[in-house]
């Protein structure tokens, strides 16, 4: 086994509200849980895996706030020092002809950088292959997932054990 792989068991719930049910047990039961994976959204779970909002909003506003200046002050250099021309009796720092560019450059640098940093920052982009649990949770099964690592057999089988117990429609262990 490489240095970096982890041993896991998980389960496959076939409903969110059983998905849900399993996550509020095992937070009773102090289990800690590695993983929960969903084929979409499911209201609720942020707060049940004491999850913080995502901050990924700031990066959205400095990054759009990036692309303000950039336009702004891109425009007003090039309309009054660079090339300053007339254009139909407006001044050279004509401001609110600024504005559909400006807006434009503003979108266009938020959304770029916010692609940008959630690839980053969950590992993903070209190139990189991100190990598969199990098929099933892209289509429309709900996963549970913990770490096995250093547990004992008699440990590995309670986690069966609160599969079983919660509705799991599937059990199984895996190296990843």
């Amino acid at each position: 086994m490489k240095h970096n792989e982890k041993n896991i068991i998980f389960g496959l719930y076939d409903d969110e509200e059983y998905l849900l049910a399993a996550i509020r047990r095992a937070n009773d039961d102090h289990l800690q849980i590695m993983d929960v994976l969903t084929p979409f959204p499911v209201h609720g779970l942020d707060p049940l895996l004491h999850l913080a909002e995502s901050r990924l909003h700031i990066g959205g506003f400095v990054y759009g706030m990036i692309g303000t200046l950039t336009a702004f002050l891109g425009m007003t250099w090039i309309h009054t020092r660079d090339w300053p021309q007339i254009f139909g009796g407006k001044p050279y720092w004509a401001i609110l002809s600024f504005v559909p560019i400006t807006f434009e450059l503003t979108v266009l640098f938020a959304s770029i950088g916010m692609v940008v940093t959630f690839y980053v920052i969950n590992g993903q982009g070209p190139g990189i292959t991100n190990p598969i649990i199990h098929p099933g949770i892209t289509d429309d099964k709900f996963c549970i997932a913990f770490q096995t690592d250093g547990l004992a057999p008699a440990e590995v089988d309670d986690f069966r054990k609160f599969f079983n117990s919660t509705g799991a429609s599937l059990v199984e262990t895996k190296t990843m």
